[in-house]
């Protein structure tokens, strides 16, 4: 049976690995989902790494959400950096979703931007492992996952 990981941080203001389990869930059966649950942002690369070779898991959800301020952008770059590592280490997918804190204007736009987000890349993680065809079809569209989509450029 396939595992996909749900790494996630105590310092998120949202539950987005509920989100993400939840969605999940409702997608289909064929697999178990692992969760994994860190401090913060910068120990999702390791979360993520364990998930992968001590958990089993065939793909993994790293999910977080960073202050706005200058600090926060930098950890965040920080630990994307170290996803890209356990990635080429382990050659296996990450699916990075992280929310700003600044990309909303206010705390219900943000817990709705954070919802969303974590739902549509669950759709993505279980697609790219279950489905890449679906995923395929959508290249080029301009899909923003949390936000609407931006349409594909015309020529």
């Amino acid at each position: 049976m396939k595992k996909i990981g749900v790494a996630d941080t105590t310092f998120a203001r949202f539950d987005m690995g509920a989100s993400a389990i939840d969605e999940l869930k409702n997608i289909g059966t064929g697999f178990k989902v692992v969760r994994y649950t860190v401090p913060g942002i910068k120990d999702l690369p390791v979360a993520c790494k364990i998930l992968i070779e001590d958990q089993g898991c065939d793909i993994v959800m790293a999910l977080g959400m960073p202050g706005a301020l200058p600090i926060d952008k930098q950890s965040a770059h920080e630990a994307s950096s170290g996803l890209l590592q356990v990635q080429l280490l382990t050659n296996k997918h990450i699916i990075g979703a992280f929310v700003y804190e600044d990309e909303a204007e206010d705390e219900k736009e943000l817990a709705l931007l954070a919802e969303r987000r974590a739902r549509e890349h669950a759709l993505n993680t279980y697609n790219l492992l279950f489905r890449p065809q679906d995923l395929r079809r959508k290249a080029g569209k301009g899909m923003r996952e949390g936000f609407e989509d931006e349409g594909p450029l015309e020529v």
